[in-house]
């Protein structure tokens, strides 16, 4: 089954000294399976081979960063950190916007690479632990990353929305308050995130409800959070 630094990395970036950096800092603490690319077109080249994270620049010199985490979004869950000279409020918004699980300015401090690497593939890859469950319209199963519905093909989870799903799963049944799933979906500094958590919840919904507009399973507690309701329980 292997171990979380078996995992395979894919680094992109258009600097070679960035990449040879990571590349080294990553293998120093113990991870070896390491793939690179320095266009957009090499990086989607590289999905092919099925890695386990994405570690992207938003300044690619063939196409934004953020068009491509969308792209991989569209093709695979695999997490996506972003690595990165812009640091923004509003760069990092959209980042999270298009999928991203972390977001790291440059210029950065090796160790905290390290842990935030360790720290999503830890979060992603759990092994050993039932996390299906039912719910009114669907069963969820998010060590699949899957939903499914009678009568229609499985349909996939992005990293987020699993972890979003699985800190209302731990608490089902109970109110999840909108900055503790804030703080799952951005890290500790998450002021201001509230329209990107909104936009999970979104589309967390045209996968598990029946009826979206009308949730049953994901429901509001207008102004405290969420609270996720499993079948036979509400």
């Amino acid at each position: 089954m292997g171990t979380i630094k078996d995992k395979s990395i894919l680094l992109i970036d258009d600097e070679p000294a960035i990449l040879l950096m990571c590349q080294s800092i990553l293998k120093e603490n113990g991870f070896t399976n390491i793939l690179t690319a320095d266009t957009a077109l090499r990086a989607l080249e590289r999905l092919d081979t099925h890695p386990d994270l994405a570690v992207l620049d938003v300044m690619l010199p063939d196409m934004d960063g953020f068009m491509l985490a969308k792209v991989i979004r569209e093709q695979t869950n695999i997490p996506i950190l972003f690595l990165t000279a812009k640091g923004e409020f509003d760069d990092k918004a959209k980042g999270f916007e298009v999928g991203a699980d972390d977001y790291i300015v440059k210029p950065f401090l090796a160790q905290e690479f390290v842990w935030r690497v360790t720290a999503i593939l830890h979060r992603v890859y759990k092994e050993n632990e039932d996390t299906s469950f039912l719910l009114e319209a669907c069963k969820v199963d998010l060590g699949q990353a899957q939903v499914y519905k009678e009568g229609c093909d499985p349909v996939s989870l992005t990293a987020k929305e699993v972890e979003i799903l699985q800190k209302l799963f731990s608490n089902a049944g109970r109110i999840v308050t909108l900055g503790s799933l804030c703080q799952t979906v951005c890290g500790d500094i998450y002021v201001g995130y509230e329209k990107t958590l909104m936009s999970h919840i979104r589309h967390i919904r045209e996968k598990i409800e029946a009826e979206p507009s009308s949730p049953v399973s994901l429901v509001t507690v207008k102004g405290i959070g969420y609270k996720l309701i499993l079948k036979g329980t509400g």
